[in-house]
């Protein structure tokens, strides 16, 4: 799978994937480390969803947004679909990834971003904390202990990747970044999701501004989505990969690594026979979800 960059694209997507990533990179601005770091030119970038965290964190974010009656029941049961879809079968559907960005997208136009950062917080210590894989949360913590920048690029907006990354103590996060004016969210979003392209778009510029040298950097991700920014350093690793990733991976002689324990790397068609049973556990979870 050879991996696209920008300039492959459309030209309102590649104008639209170079914004996001732009936008990006900007905001990443106001997380840098206070101290120098040992190695200033060395710097590690983590995907998180099923890399850093198992499942899908803008889904663990809706989740608690319809706790503080954000939005309907029916609406977290659709997420709860999604989300289980993503945990169980390991693959990125990207039409579930837009009806998260748009169901989100509407129900925070109007509130304050202070509100969502103080959500955001809430929604670690509920769900996402305990989501953390010890194996690459090891790995990141292996980084800093030599002196290196560690950075999570994610498609989850970026007042939640900020909370995911300081609590995991790393210098700071790229992350989606919804358009906002005087404090209050407009609904839209500044170029489009950090997804795929846009992600090594952010990366390339945080290097630039950063003074990191990307031929020494590392890169870690789940999915073959993620092939772009993973091939910009000299270090990419793939991490719980899906097949693609996998497959592209061992091609190129990249690592790989595996935290998914007992987990059996599964085939297509048992994906196939897996759908029923995360249906029959997401409306599980959607009906838990509709009790006191």
């Amino acid at each position: 799978m050879s991996p696209r960059t920008p300039a492959d694209l459309p030209p309102n997507l590649q104008s639209r994937s170079i914004l996001a990533g732009q936008a990006a990179a900007a905001s990443a601005e106001v997380e840098r480390a206070l101290e120098q770091p040992a190695d200033p030119q060395v710097a590690a970038f983590f995907d998180v969803d099923n890399t850093i965290m198992q499942g899908a964190s803008i889904f663990l974010l809706a989740r608690g947004l319809h706790r503080r009656k954000f939005f309907r029941t029916r609406d977290i049961a659709k997420a709860a679909w999604q989300q289980a879809y993503f945990r169980y079968v390991g693959v990125e559907d990207p039409a579930h990834i837009e009806d998260a960005r748009n169901a989100a997208l509407q129900f925070i136009a109007g509130h304050e971003v202070s509100e969502l950062e103080a959500i955001g917080e809430e929604v670690f210590d509920e769900y996402m904390a305990r989501k953390i894989w010890p194996g690459t949360r090891a790995m990141a913590q292996w980084h800093l202990d030599r002196g290196h920048r560690v950075w999570l690029v994610t498609a989850a907006p970026i007042e939640i990747a900020r909370v995911i990354a300081r609590r995991l103590g790393l210098t700071g996060a790229l992350g989606t970044v919804a358009e906002h004016v005087d404090g209050v969210y407009t609904g839209r979003l500044v170029g489009e999701m950090l997804h795929g392209e846009s992600k090594a778009v952010a990366v390339r510029a945080l290097a630039a501004a950063e003074g990191l040298d990307l031929a020494r950097c590392h890169a870690y991700s789940d999915s073959a989505n993620d092939i772009p920014m993973l091939s910009l350093v000299g270090h990419p690793c793939a991490v719980n990969p899906d097949a693609a990733l996998r497959a592209h991976a061992k091609a190129q002689g990249w690592q790989i690594r595996d935290y998914r324990t007992g987990r059996k790397i599964l085939s297509a068609g048992t994906r196939a026979a897996l759908v029923g049973a995360v249906g029959s556990a997401a409306w599980y979870a959607a009906r838990r979800l509709r009790q006191p």
